[in-house]
This record gives C-alpha cells, sequence and structure tokens, in this order.
C-alpha cells in the first residue's frame, strides 16, 4: 500500500451529501479484484451521457460536460472535497480503489460512512473529516479561485488552505501510523514475518502430520 505524509494537491467538488459506493463505482465494474483499472469508471453514471460498460474503452464515450471531474480546471485533482455521509450505500471496497486509481488521494466531507471510512485507510486512501462550516468555507474559496490546492499533513493532522488558514483533524493512531508507513492488512501481517516462521517449525515439528502431502 502507498504510505501517506504530506500532500498538497488541486482541490475538486462532489458538492452533493449521501454520495453512495453505486455512485462511486457502478455495480457492473466489480468484476475485478486487482485493485486497479477502475479508475476511468469512477462516477461514471455522472461522467459520461451514456451506460457504461466492464473493458469498455471509454475514450469514445460522450462526456457530461456539465460533471465538474470534466472541467479541465479540475484535471489532475488529488484532494476530493464533498459532503455528508459520503461513501454510503454498500459496503464495496472497489469504491476507495476507484478513487485511488483515478488519483485521489485524500477526500475531505463533514461525515463518511463507516464501513467506507474504513475500507479507505486500509487502500491509502485518507479521509479527512472537518466541520460543515469549515466545508462550507473551503467550497466556496475552490469555486472562487481556479487552480485551488490544499496542503494535507497527516503528521500533524492538519489541512492547509493557500492562505495559510489551518483546519486540525482527528485520526485514530493506530490508523495514521500504518497510513505513515504503508502497512496495509497484509503489510502488518509480514512485519512477523521471522515469528510466523518461527511458529511453523515448531508446528512441523510437534505436529509432522499436519504437514504431510495428501496425494
Amino acid at each position: 500500500m502507498k504510505s501517506f505524509t504530506r500532500l498538497t494537491g488541486l482541490a475538486a467538488p462532489m458538492d452533493r451529501a449521501n454520495v453512495d459506493t453505486d455512485l462511486i463505482i457502478p455495480k457492473q465494474f466489480l468484476k475485478s479484484i486487482k485493485r486497479s483499472g477502475f479508475g476511468p469508471n469512477l462516477f461514471d453514471e455522472l461522467r459520461y451521457l451514456d451506460e457504461g460498460q466492464p473493458d469498455q474503452d471509454n475514450s469514445g464515450r460522450p462526456l457530461n460536460e456539465e460533471f465538474p471531474l470534466n472541467f479541465f480546471r479540475y484535471k489532475g485533482a488529488q484532494i476530493l472535497l464533498t459532503r455528508e455521509n459520503f461513501g454510503c450505500g454498500s459496503s464495496r471496497e472497489h469504491a476507495p480503489w476507484a478513487l485511488d486509481d483515478y488519483g485521489f488521494r485524500a477526500v475531505i466531507a463533514p461525515s463518511f460512512a463507516d464501513i467506507f471510512f474504513n475500507n479507505s485507510f486500509k487502500n491509502g486512501l485518507l479521509p479527512i473529516v472537518l466541520s460543515d462550516e469549515i466545508v462550507d468555507q473551503l467550497f466556496a474559496e475552490m469555486y472562487a479561485s481556479e487552480g485551488y490546492e490544499l496542503s494535507v499533513d497527516l503528521e500533524s493532522q492538519a489541512v492547509m488552505t493557500p492562505s495559510g488558514q489551518v483546519f486540525k483533524f482527528e485520526i485514530d493512531e493506530f490508523r495514521k501510523q500504518c497510513l505513515l508507513n504503508g502497512f496495509d492488512d497484509i503489510g502488518l501481517t509480514l512485519q512477523n514475518t521471522d515469528a510466523i516462521k518461527t511458529y511453523e517449525a515448531r508446528r512441523r515439528q510437534e505436529t509432522p502430520w499436519l504437514f504431510d502431502v495428501v496425494k
């Protein structure tokens, strides 16, 4: 998993509440567990004017010119600014995969759905909870200034605006350390590789019949 330490990136809007995971990545694209290749279909129903299908070449599909992620000013955005209860709906882990594959490293909202919130940390995506008032301010500043960038410092748990205003956010210390070090569940387990090998060697001696090859 990619580590997250500090990021300064362009912010883009998803200015609506209760964005569910089927809107983030529609159900027809949930046919792969590779964790990659989902970016072109992020917010598919909003980005395009037709219905997308898995493995389809998106280059010739008609774009929805009114959808902000299709605006040139938000091209290459790494921080998504959105409203309350982002990521509600089904528990599909493909939602943070799609956001990450598109290029987003952080999502700022007043609140998140619990399962999406947990899945994001496990996939290197930082969900940041700020108050409604602060999110309103960030939206207003972003709309007023093309090229609006935010800086996110995970170590100090702070979001900084172009004017230098700093907003602190809370994060569980364990999740913070996992993101800083790029540890997903597998990475955490591999930190105990030597202990695992020692245990397996001892078990092989104590119960050799468990390790017999079945013919």
